[in-house]
């Protein structure tokens, strides 16, 4: 199992490079070249949101990108936002999300969540410390 740890200050500029590298170790370990898209979508929303969320809070902590293909191709965004700004709509399916009306603060994360939603079928949204950081992991399946 191969592993490729990304760490980005929250800036907006550095989203175009997780998703270049993150469709790079796709490619590599052997994501369907059909999903290639999909996968350049789901990971540039989801660093936005990290992103978003890190300068909402003024936050300098630095936005961690996880890849690995062991057995799928799974990629974990973490961000260290209180969790109840980043975690506030997950539970929420993606029909629920498009008939939820929104306020601006929920922007980042119901929208976020629901664009995700429609780009990959393994999605799971959790938090990962005690009240500060969420973890977006998204999977999909190898065409080996």
């Amino acid at each position: 199992m191969a592993t490729v740890r990304l760490s980005f200050s929250p800036a907006p500029v550095h989203v175009r490079t997780a998703r270049l590298v993150g469709v790079a170790v796709a490619r590599r370990a052997g994501v369907r070249e059909d999903l290639l898209d999909e996968v350049r979508l789901a990971i540039g929303e989801a660093c936005t949101r990290a992103v978003a969320l890190h300068r909402q809070y003024g936050l300098t902590e630095p936005v961690l990108v996880e890849m690995s293909d062991s057995g799928t191709y799974a990629v974990r965004v973490v961000d260290r936002a209180p969790i109840e700004a980043g975690i506030g709509l997950a539970a929420l399916d993606a029909d629920q999300l498009a008939n939820e009306s929104l306020n601006e603060d929920d922007l980042t994360t119901g929208v976020g969540f629901a664009l995700l939603a429609g780009f990959v079928e393994d999605l799971q949204v959790r938090p990962v410390d005690e009240g500060v950081g969420t973890e977006v992991r998204m999977v999909w399946p190898l065409g080996r």
